[in-house]
């Protein structure tokens, strides 16, 4: 169901040139008529705005019920950055935020990891931008076990694409759910940008695009 959250996020997500439609790559190689790039959020207000979004998705899933928050290099640097400060002006929910370096530092404090430490037995929650094949969740996992034994039980997503991963009939979401026992969860999914653009009435060529692809790619 397209709830008045849902649409007011594709219609920001759409202004912000974030999410958009014509032919792209993805990660994982398929070409998809849409497309999520976070990467064209650039102003204060819509970082901000981004924020208070995950905030809302993580207060109503968790609560306060976790220790610190994750974003992957590079887009979930400021997506994560966002949402703490959201968490801790919004709710009162103050926690410690990090995120990690593509590259080890081999000078001042070293390592890979910016921001918080985490310590063994913490509770670490992930924001990213999009799920498409699981390949980044794949790359994540082992940077925070190498850091400590933490315990991630909570993902966090703008979108979920609901897209086939490496085995037939799972999404990646529903892989990424077996393999590493993480719950994702996303302020919308492909089936809420669809359902959007048919109460425009205006996208008939993209829908007809969309309707191929995820009869190809998608599981719902």
């Amino acid at each position: 169901m397209l709830t008045k959250n849902k649409k007011e996020f594709i219609e920001f997500m759409m202004q912000a040139d974030v999410l958009r439609f014509g032919e792209f790559k993805t990660k994982s190689g398929r070409f998809t008529p849409y497309f999520v790039n976070t990467g064209n959020y650039k102003t204060g207000k819509q970082i901000a705005t981004l924020g208070k979004f995950y905030a809302q998705l993580i207060k109503e899933t968790c609560g306060d019920n976790f220790d610190c928050m994750f974003g992957p290099a590079y887009k979930g640097i400021p997506l994560v950055t966002a949402t703490a400060a959201s968490l801790a002006t919004e709710y009162q929910i103050d926690k410690p935020y990090f995120f990690n370096r593509k590259e080890v530092k081999d000078h001042g404090e070293g390592g890979n990891l910016v921001g918080y430490q985490p310590k063994e037995n913490d509770t670490v929650i992930i924001i990213e931008d999009v799920i498409t094949a699981g390949t980044a969740i794949r790359e994540t996992m082992p940077v925070l076990k190498n850091a400590a034994n933490v315990t991630v039980n909570h993902m966090f997503i703008s979108v979920n694409r609901c897209e086939i991963g490496q085995t037939k009939g799972k999404t990646a979401i529903m892989e990424v759910s077996e393999e590493f026992g993480i719950q994702v969860h996303s302020i919308i999914s492909v089936q809420d940008i669809y359902e959007y653009l048919k109460e425009q009435g205006s996208y008939d060529a993209v829908l007809d695009l969309m309707e191929k692809y995820m009869e190809q790619y998608c599981v719902f």
